[in-house]
């Protein structure tokens, strides 16, 4: 294996050139980067919260609130399926998952039956995650199945995670870290993010988008004197006005395909908005049967604006007219194009850390890492002489150099215990070579040749090595994946680390030796006692 091999040495080259082309940048100044060609590589190492500071935040999804509102829309839908039949409705009652309707006469409860069962249609071979049964002569029961109800948290959970990473992704801040935390809780680190009331305001907007139309059939004044119709609602604007809004939602946000920033008619700023072609069927029936009529555009409780339905809107697109400025418009565009939460998240915690904190960090890991590195030297060239031990540490400075370049390239964010994991693959990345020299140690003492004592440590040792490297990755995959936070952090390192100590100590040793022996034609291993 000591052999001088031709594609040993291309490797060996074209791997450290490689090397220094994916890791350059992190030596030169953001401006000495920007000045660089565009078609060399820029990338270079993203700090973690702990070394570059930035904004942290503990979020609760409010889960029992989102479970309230889908219980709350099953009464509408009820309601609206069964107008649209002609049913008379005597009364719609929450009942554990879901309502009770009881239809007026009993001579049409299976008719609502079967107008409520129209709303579970599912695609082929897919199961309604809602049911339909009769409980009486005139009552239908309509509900949420358990399995459907005790799904809605996790799944709700996992949907704000994407919905606050295209949020945060909308500020710029770079390689946001977003994790699970318990059943219903996200922590949110953004590293460089000075702003942690920006952040807080941007992630925690619902943006549920809804046009809704207005009731003018019903008297505003008795709603807000308490007498609110069963099918209507009163919301007020961000100026105070109130209004009496049906409950049915015409269009929502799930139907927006994207927002922009535009100008009115009077060159105000306005967010321009384009519905699929669900959204825009429904919104062109709705708007083409309530001429004259206003309608209600609705964000998170608050009636935006309310225009008159001149004519029917049938493309599917039109304007937002409210008091936007062209900053409150641009943050709303990103928030409606990043998606609505499915459930509110209320802040637990928040914690902004400085710069001066993570340059102390910083200095600190590298000191660490200095200290390391020297201990390892020492020791190696104590223990296996300045040839020897110098490859070593050839290979250890090369194996620095290629954690480096595999992080920038992959846009690894670098943390304080990434650093903790490069410092213990720099002390492990020798194992290997202690290995493979007290083997060729072992095999020269017991009289062997040169060349065959270094055969027999590449090959005898390479078992062991790939067995404790094996084993090192494993538990790091493991940590990387059930782990979150500094734990994936440290896990990401380390597996970087075993993987380029593993190719150096073996490929870097075996060339550098194969140079000298071929040059040195020794009659005896400087190791060797």
């Amino acid at each position: 294996m000591v052999h001088l091999s031709r594609w040993k040495v291309i490797l060996l080259a074209a791997t450290l050139a490689l090397g220094v082309l994916f890791s350059y940048a992190n030596a030169l100044s953001p401006a000495q980067r920007e000045a660089l060609p565009g078609w060399l590589p820029k990338p270079t190492l993203n700090l973690g919260l702990d070394l570059q500071g930035g904004s942290y935040l503990l979020l609760q999804v409010d889960v029992e609130a989102m479970r309230e509102k889908r219980l709350q829309n099953l009464s509408e839908d009820a309601r609206q399926v069964l107008s649209e039949a002609q049913i008379g409705v005597a009364g719609i009652a929450r009942d554990g998952n879901g309502v009770v309707v009881t239809v007026s006469s009993p001579d049409q409860t299976n008719a609502a039956v079967d107008a409520l069962r129209r709303l579970l249609s599912t695609g082929v071979g897919l199961v309604s995650d809602r049911t339909v049964n009769r409980v009486g002569d005139n009552r239908v029961r309509y509900a949420y199945t358990d399995q459907a109800l005790t799904q809605m948290g996790p799944t709700a959970v996992e949907q704000s995670i994407e919905v606050v990473r295209r949020r945060i992704d909308s500020l710029g801040t770079r390689e946001p870290s977003i994790t699970r935390q318990g059943a219903d809780r996200i922590v949110v680190q953004a590293p460089g993010e000075s702003d942690p009331t920006q952040l807080e305001r941007v992630i925690g907007q619902t943006a549920q988008l809804t046009f809704q139309m207005v009731d003018v059939e019903n008297s505003l004044q008795e709603a807000l004197a308490g007498a609110v119709p069963p099918d209507a609602e009163v919301l007020f604007g961000e100026d105070g006005t109130p209004y009496l809004v049906k409950r049915r939602v015409i269009v929502s946000g799930e139907n927006l395909v994207d927002a922009s920033v535009t100008t009115d008619q009077s060159n105000r700023p306005a967010i321009g908005f384009r519905f699929d072609g669900q959204g825009a069927r429904r919104f062109g029936e709705t708007t083409a049967a309530n001429i004259g009529k206003p309608f209600a555009i609705i964000l998170d409780g608050k009636v935006i604006s309310a225009p008159v339905i001149n004519s029917a809107i049938t493309g599917g697109q039109g304007i937002i007219e409210g008091s936007f400025t062209i900053a409150s418009a641009a943050e709303l565009v990103n928030l409606l194009n990043g998606g609505s939460l499915p459930a509110p998240l209320t802040v637990e915690e928040r914690r902004s850390v400085t710069a001066s904190l993570g340059a102390d960090a910083v200095r600190a890991g590298q000191l660490a890492t200095m200290i390391a590195f020297v201990g390892v030297l020492v020791f190696m060239i104590l223990s296996y002489g300045l040839l020897f031990g110098g490859i070593s540490v050839v290979a250890l400075l090369m194996n620095g150099l290629l954690i480096i370049a595999a992080m920038s390239l992959t846009g690894a964010t670098l943390t304080l215990p990434g650093i903790a994991g490069l410092i213990l693959t720099l002390a492990m990345a020798v194992d290997a070579n202690v290995l493979i020299f007290e083997r060729m140690r072992d095999e020269a003492n017991a009289g062997r040749s040169p060349i065959a004592a270094m055969d027999a440590g590449f090959n005898r040792a390479m078992v062991t090595i790939v067995d404790a490297n094996l084993t090192t990755i494993l538990a790091a995959l493991i940590m990387f994946w059930f782990g979150a936070g500094p734990v994936r952090g440290f896990a990401w390192t380390l597996s970087i680390g075993v993987v380029t100590s593993v190719f150096t100590a073996v490929l870097v040793t075996q060339v550098l030796l194969a140079f000298w022996f071929r040059v040195a034609r020794p009659k005896k291993l400087p190791i060797a006692s």
